[in-house]
């Protein structure tokens, strides 16, 4: 008898081989990164990667230290690099709900979403400590503030799609026009009120100056004739 040869069934292994290390990775930063990524993903792979390897390293001291608030080290971070009051606290919140593990679909790290390639630029070596890594997130968005001459909406667009890809105007490539709204919206909420304007006091009355009193004229007086 002749055995009957599947052919296909080889292939499925190989491509099941093939598909295990993708799946594997895109899972884990699903679960490490607490973040919704396709397991079929084939987009960042190596930022992916790069972030996971920089979780593994971070995780133990974290456990062993545990993580400060985050808000007081936003808050210095701010005024350290003259950047408008809850700015980058507004900022912080849309690229990462304030979690310092967060890992992006795309590889981004942290409280401020570094990519690999700005956290090195950035020299921040941990992007999961969150006083460096937020420390370089305000410095980058200081450099974008200072390079869009204060335009709060261009420099956050630049945050997002780098300064490159910012000519005057936000980039319309269906992220970081949404990204620049979610940003402006939270920083209207957290930026610090003005003070009202204080009711002005009525002009004082001028006083009126009381006329002196004018004695009454003298008259000379009359010679009566006398009687004769």
């Amino acid at each position: 008898m002749r055995r009957r040869r599947d052919s296909g069934f080889p292939w499925v292994k190989v491509a099941l081989c093939a598909l295990l290390p993708l799946v594997l990775l895109n899972l884990a930063v699903a679960f490490f990164g607490d973040t919704v990524v396709s397991p079929f993903s084939l987009s960042f792979l190596e930022q992916k990667a790069h972030a996971l390897a920089t979780y593994a390293r971070h995780r133990p001291s974290c456990l062993l230290e545990g993580h400060p608030e985050l808000a007081p080290l936003i808050r210095d971070s701010e005024r350290r690099h003259r950047i408008p009051t809850g700015l980058l606290e507004a900022l912080v919140e849309v690229e990462s709900n304030t979690q310092p593990h967060r890992i992006s679909p795309a590889g981004a790290m942290g409280p401020g979403q570094l990519m690999p390639g700005t956290a090195s630029l950035l020299r921040v070596a941990d992007p999961f400590d969150p006083a460096p890594a937020l420390d370089g997130s305000a410095r980058y968005l200081a450099e974008q503030l200072e390079r869009f001459r204060g335009n709060v909406r261009l420099a956050v667009a630049a945050y997002n799609a780098g300064p490159g890809n910012v000519n005057g105007r936000v980039p319309r490539n269906g992220e970081t026009e949404f990204y620049v709204e979610k940003v402006l919206n939270h920083y209207e909420r957290l930026r610090p009120r003005p003070p009202p304007p204080r009711p002005s006091k009525p002009a004082p009355a001028a006083k009126r100056q009381a006329r002196p009193v004018s004695a009454p004229p003298r008259h000379p007086p009359v010679d009566r004739p006398s009687a004769g």
